[in-house]
C-alpha cells in the first residue's frame, strides 16, 4: 500500500501494541484530545494517549514523561475497560508509529465521525461457531460492529472487523481467535 493511502490511524490487538513498546526506552501521556473534547468518557480516564517521542505534539493537553512500568499499568488497564488499540502513525515516516490511543465507542472521533479513517490490523478473528452458546458478551465489545445479535444467535460480519481483538479478550468460551488477515 502506498503511504499517501494509509490512515494516521490504524488498529492492532494488545499483543501487538506490548510488542512495539518492548524495545522503546521513554515515553509520554497526554490527555486524549476525544476525551477532552467531549468532557468526559464513561469508560475510562483522560489521559491515555500514548507517545514515543517527545518532539510530536498530541491531540490533548497535559503531556508528560511515563515509565514503561506507568505504560505496562495502562495496558491492564486498557484490557480491564475493553479499549481499542490505535496506534498512529509518525507523519513524516508513516512506516513508523509514533504512539498510541486507546479508544472506544463512547467519545472517540473516529466511532463517532464516519469521515474519519482508520485501517484494519493485521490480525481479523476466527470463531469457531460449534463452541459458540451464542452469550453475546463480544458483541458488547465489538465497536466495529462486526457481531451482532439476532434472535439469540450471534452473527459475524468479517468486512467490518478491525483485528483489535476485545472480542477475544471477552469470550468465555475462548471460541474466538485471532488469525493473519489475507
Amino acid at each position: 500500500m502506498n503511504e499517501k493511502d494509509l490512515a494516521l490511524h490504524y488498529v492492532c490487538t494488545r499483543e501487538q501494541a506490548k510488542e512495539m513498546v518492548k524495545n522503546l526506552t521513554r515515553f509520554w501521556i497526554s490527555n486524549c484530545g476525544c476525551r477532552e473534547s467531549h468532557g468526559k468518557c464513561s469508560r475510562s480516564r483522560m489521559d491515555l494517549c500514548l507517545s514515543f517521542r517527545d518532539d510530536i505534539g498530541t491531540s490533548g493537553s497535559g503531556k508528560k514523561e511515563i515509565s514503561l512500568d506507568e505504560v505496562n499499568d495502562i495496558f491492564k488497564e486498557t484490557e480491564d475497560k475493553h479499549l481499542v488499540t490505535r496506534p498512529f502513525r509518525n507523519e513524516k515516516n508513516m512506516a513508523e508509529a509514533a504512539g498510541i490511543c486507546f479508544c472506544c465507542d463512547d467519545c472517540c472521533g473516529y466511532f463517532l465521525n464516519p469521515e474519519e479513517r482508520c485501517d484494519k490490523g493485521d490480525f481479523i478473528e476466527k470463531t469457531d461457531m460449534d463452541l459458540c452458546n451464542n452469550c453475546g458478551e463480544c458483541e458488547q465489545v465489538c465497536y466495529f460492529k462486526a457481531r451482532k445479535m439476532d434472535s439469540d444467535e450471534l452473527f459475524v460480519d468479517r468486512s467490518n472487523c478491525y483485528g483489535c481483538g476485545l472480542c477475544l479478550d471477552i469470550c468465555p468460551l475462548d471460541c474466538i481467535e485471532m488469525v493473519k488477515r489475507n
